[in-house]
């Protein structure tokens, strides 16, 4: 199994790169994110490597950093994240930002990044959230904020029928006046809109 790629950069596209390891070239599969910090064909580079072994076919996904390909490795335990797609959604958003959305559970962030649907974002966020908010916590970085439960309240007052602008203010009201779960939020924000 292949873990790690030192060598020359021969091409670089946004889906994938040739790297060359004394006279042997490796087509390895790379995020945006890592895509747009690589150098310039002709330079050296070095990336850590997932193998991907399937019946018809060996991939290898590269990393410019051990956090992404954890991430990486994350999304590819979850039902239903095949490599390609998890390479899609680390592709759809910064590190920060996903660890951010998966940690808050927030769904409208993650419908946001192209491949993902409603679903799909369910399944990460049920699956990862407890996940990532352990790695995040051994790193000493704080917790995510709670946006996520937010929207989603008041997307939930939204389905049943109140006008989005209501909805955010006594979705904010309930905030103000204490309420943090997304239980709580929409209870308070229904007491709001009903008296």
């Amino acid at each position: 199994m292949i873990a790690q790629l030192q060598g020359t950069l021969t091409q670089k596209s946004p889906e994938q790169l040739i790297v060359d390891v004394h006279g042997v070239g490796y087509l390895v599969l790379v995020s945006l994110n890592s895509f747009y910090r690589l150098p310039d064909p002709g330079n050296a580079v070095k990336l850590l490597v997932h193998t991907h072994v399937r019946e018809d076919a060996l991939q290898l996904f590269g990393f410019l950093d051990q956090t992404e390909k954890e991430l990486f490795l994350l999304l590819i335990n979850v039902s239903g994240i095949g490599p390609r797609l998890a390479l899609n959604i680390l592709s759809g958003t910064t590190l920060d930002q996903l660890l951010e959305a998966l940690e808050a559970g927030d769904l409208v962030r993650l419908v946001a990044i192209p491949g993902v649907g409603k679903k799909t974002a369910e399944r990460l966020v049920l699956e990862l959230r407890d996940k990532v908010k352990q790695t995040r916590a051994a790193r000493g970085e704080p917790p995510a904020t709670a946006g996520g439960d937010l929207e989603e309240a008041i997307s939930a007052l939204v389905n049943l029928g109140y006008r989005r602008n209501e909805a955010e203010r006594a979705v904010k009201s309930a905030r103000a006046e204490g309420a943090q779960e997304i239980e709580t939020l929409i209870r308070g924000a229904l007491k709001r809109l009903s008296g």
